[in-house]
């Protein structure tokens, strides 16, 4: 039996309006992302790798195009849809963190998973593994404002993990490691991921980080190909 995609982008097209002219950021963008796949996307800076992930995620629309989720039926779809979808089949890691800075380490972690409906103190052991596995055993009780840029990256790849999604999409996950804690957390992450049957798509410009992906895209001109 075939497997379902867990991610389908079919001709996704996105302009931007800059300065009073149009911008052609993505142009029939394809995009297939199988069970338990790690894809990278590289690309110059402004190339709109960015974009192409939040309108992967449902944050944002494309001006044309049909983006799939598993195999979810989104002819209905509307923002409350949406956002089921995200919390039950999507994580997510931003490159600004985006961590609740009233919420300790351990609190950010499980949000997901208590807004999902799961036990309070259950959800709270969960957190604690995933923060020891990325080596933020001993801070789990601290504030975001407590801790570095490269712990506050790790605690959003925690995060994207607790719910056990089907899919990661990643904006430069470890861009704010040293390289040798970055070397560590990837590996972490690809490990928990491969665990779990979790597809993971990236952007980065770290492409020794990409050559450990299954298959590396480059968008380049609004156009996504396969390197």
């Amino acid at each position: 039996m075939n497997k379902q995609p867990v991610l389908q982008l079919e001709d996704i097209s996105k302009d931007y309006i800059q300065g009073g002219a149009v911008v052609e950021v993505l142009k029939n963008v394809n995009l297939t992302i199988m069970p338990g796949e790690f894809v990278a996307i590289v690309g110059a800076s402004g190339s709109g790798k960015s974009s192409l992930l939040h309108i992967a995620g449902l944050l944002d629309k494309p001006d044309k195009g049909i983006v799939q989720i598993c195999d979810i039926d989104r002819k209905e779809s509307n923002g409350k849809i949406n956002d089921i979808i995200r919390l039950n089949y999507i994580g997510f890691i931003y490159q600004n963190y985006n961590l609740l800075k009233d919420f300790s380490a351990r609190e950010n972690v499980a949000l997901p998973r208590l807004i999902a409906g799961y036990n309070y103190a259950e959800s709270l052991e969960e957190a604690d593994e995933l923060l020891g596995r990325l080596g933020l055993f001993k801070k789990t009780y601290n504030m975001p404002g407590e801790l570095s840029g490269g712990e506050q990256q790790r605690v959003a790849i925690a995060r994207s993990l607790i719910n056990k999604p089907k899919l990661i999409l990643a904006d430069e996950p470890t861009g704010n490691l040293d390289i040798i804690t970055s070397d560590e957390v990837f590996s972490t992450l690809l490990n928990i991921a491969t665990q779990q049957g979790t597809s993971i798509v990236m952007v980065t410009h770290n492409y020794s980080l990409a050559k450990a992906m299954h298959k590396i895209y480059e968008l380049k001109y609004a156009i996504l190909n396969l390197i």
